[in-house]
């Protein structure tokens, strides 16, 4: 069964008549196993550069396919060439990394930050999938503003997310809820699946 079933799912179980406005970038601080904190620290340390490989051509192909077509979707929003490019190769190594479906990443970055960089929440949270600084602490160097920078920004939220969806058994709707500090609640969710397909490929 796909995420996409798992979270329709989930979304019709959980309740969708519930009516609250969602928030973005709004994790909650909990208490997690030393080994996932550990795995986390890891996870962020890993320092090198987003560039993917690929054994097969068919495989390379798809991806700059991909790659055109994103960045194609993403001008109006991203004018400049170079940061877009350089933006979709960060955002498809992290997702491919943390085990998340690209298209997914983008539509909650869409919700998140609407894909600005340096964007901040009223609660604090930054860049572009709004990470609260308290991770910079609890899995980072403490350094938050490192959460402006691309990739380091790509990489906690992945990762954090990753945690989330584990924490949840696959369930990704509560997952997402927790993400954004609403679990149990449909608005934010929703409105991730809703983004989701604006970047959907089929290749």
């Amino acid at each position: 069964m796909t995420l996409r079933v798992c979270f329709l799912l989930s979304a019709l179980l959980i309740g969708l008549g519930l009516h609250c406005s969602a928030s973005a970038g709004n994790q909650k601080e909990e208490a997690i196993a030393d080994s996932v904190r550990l795995a986390l620290s890891k996870a962020i340390a890993d320092s090198r550069p987003p560039k993917p490989s690929f054994e097969k051509f068919e495989d390379k192909l798809k991806y700059l396919n991909w790659l055109g077509e994103m960045s194609d979707r993403l001008k109006r929003r991203i004018p400049d060439r170079q940061t877009r490019i350089e933006l979709l190769e960060t955002i498809w190594y992290e997702s491919k990394r943390a085990g998340l479906e690209p298209a997914m990443v983008m539509g909650l970055i869409q919700v998140e930050s609407g894909f600005k960089k340096y964007a901040t929440s009223i609660v604090g949270a930054r860049g572009y999938m709004q990470v609260m600084p308290f991770w910079s602490r609890v899995i980072g160097d403490g350094d938050p503003k490192k959460l402006f920078h691309m990739q380091t920004n790509l990489r906690y939220g992945c990762s954090i997310l990753r945690m989330y969806i584990d924490m949840e058994n696959g369930n990704l709707y509560l997952a997402l809820g927790r993400y954004n500090g609403s679990r149990g609640r449909p608005e934010y969710p929703n409105a991730v699946l809703a983004n989701w397909k604006n970047w959907e490929f089929s290749g």
